[in-house]
């Protein structure tokens, strides 16, 4: 994302002066229009080949086309982190959490819930603390279970008296940051996502839906505002409880992606339908996605994501009862189940970055382009970048690569990204 006070304010003016490189000449019509809309792609931002391709993409099907149906409108569905900001909003708001002291929940809840559904025994060999030891569940757990009864009985915010600014200060509350976010890190990769996800949304339980979501407005305020780094958190050395001393790290910050807002805009304009496809927490994503001051202007109908049991307007920490884990194969299962059952037919268009959007990308025999932000990756999106990178010089590519400059969330008009840290842009990983 690339954040200003107005994160609106610049992009619409300065593409508007590119808008007529890349404008669609409108076919005669049977129907009358007024005029056909630009098709405003920033050429600063964008790879000319990329910018050129979704350009006919569009051409081919919104509503200059003479084949146009407003009975069977063409969409595309985009993936939000990573994809549609830079970075992950719902690990941005797990820390944001942690740093607030924001949860609702008994020490005898937090208990139970640190540990819900995650396997008993040892991590990932990575997953060590200080004295080289591999860390436990129930190590870690039995620290937090110490740290946040410790900071529920003296943080005013609970059930005690001590101010944030104070509680923030304490050993436990460093030990409590420290270690929570590692397992956070430690279940998904020791794990998997299946795991992982719905396991980090249970820390909502006791919430409101209207509570999370300013939760979450709060978190991606503050982020767009932070630094993109990489920050370090090691538990202090004074109280290395049964885990030991443990150290984990961060992405700091997050970025809205203008280019991405644009094209959402340009679709609309053009007789697109736009979804939102998230392995994040659904509410945390349509606070994002359908606030009018961040720029998407999704529908909040067309956000899916994962989704929590309620009580009403409560959540519980129990994961959706007939609801795919929108992630990877899920992301395919879902759109199937809440768009081609209804449409009949699948995206023309899909945007991703990582494996949990390989399946949706390449499933729909619909999808003419799918676009992958090149975040460096190997795996299964690691072979969906690597067919783009093959296809570069070919007319009518599957996959487009589009690059970006992870130290500011900028786009690059280029296919290679140059990595946080690194000097050098690349490909691929």
């Amino acid at each position: 994302m690339q954040h200003t006070d107005k994160p609106r304010r610049g992009f619409i003016q300065g593409l508007m002066a590119t808008a007529a490189g890349a404008a669609l000449a409108a076919p005669a019509l049977a129907r009358p229009v007024a005029a056909a809309p630009a098709v405003i792609l920033d050429s600063a931002k964008w790879a000319p080949r990329n910018r050129e391709l979704i350009a006919a993409l569009i051409a081919k099907h919104g509503i200059t086309s003479k084949s146009y149906n407003p009975q069977r409108k063409p969409y595309a569905v985009f993936d939000w982190d990573n994809t549609s900001i830079m970075n992950d909003c719902e690990e941005a708001l797990l820390m944001y959490q942690i740093n607030q002291l924001a949860f609702k929940l008994s020490p005898a809840e937090f208990s139970a819930i640190v540990r819900q559904n995650v396997p008993a025994g040892n991590f990932a060999p990575d997953f060590k603390n200080a004295a080289g030891k591999v860390v436990d569940l129930e190590s870690i757990c039995t620290d937090l279970d110490s740290d946040y009864a410790f900071l529920h009985a003296n943080y005013k915010g609970m059930a005690g008296s001590r101010t944030l600014e104070d509680i923030v200060t304490t050993e436990q509350f460093l030990d409590f940051r420290a270690k929570l976010y590692f397992l956070y890190e430690a279940v998904n990769d020791t794990h998997g996502v299946n795991v992982g996800y719905p396991w980090v949304i249970y820390f909502f339980a006791n919430m409101t839906v209207s509570e999370v979501r300013k939760l979450a407005e709060a978190s991606h305020d503050t982020n767009l505002g932070m630094g993109l780094v990489k920050a370090k958190f090691t538990s202090p050395a004074s109280l290395p409880g049964k885990a030991g001393v443990i150290t984990t790290s961060h992405s700091q910050g997050i970025r809205l992606c203008t280019e991405v807002a644009t094209l959402m805009d340009t679709f609309r304009h053009h007789g697109f339908d736009v979804y939102v496809s998230t392995a994040s927490l659904e509410d945390v994503v349509a606070e994002f996605a359908t606030n009018p001051k961040y720029g998407y202007h999704v529908k909040r109908e067309n956000v899916l994501g994962l989704r929590l049991e309620q009580d009403g307007e409560v959540y519980k920490n129990a994961y959706r009862k007939n609801w795919t884990l929108n992630w990877g194969p899920g992301k395919t299962i879902v759109i199937k189940q809440e768009l081609v059952a209804k449409k009949g037919y699948g995206p023309v268009f899909v945007a991703g970055d990582s494996d949990g959007d390989y399946d949706m990308l390449r499933d729909f025999p619909e999808t003419e382009v799918g676009l992958i932000v090149n975040r460096l990756k190997k795996g299964k999106i690691g072979e969906l970048s690597k067919a783009a990178a093959d296809a570069l010089k070919e007319a009518h590519p599957r996959f487009l690569l589009q690059g970006r400059q992870e130290s500011t969330g900028n786009w690059l008009p280029v296919e290679t990204t140059l990595k946080l840290g690194k000097t050098a842009a690349a490909l691929l990983g």
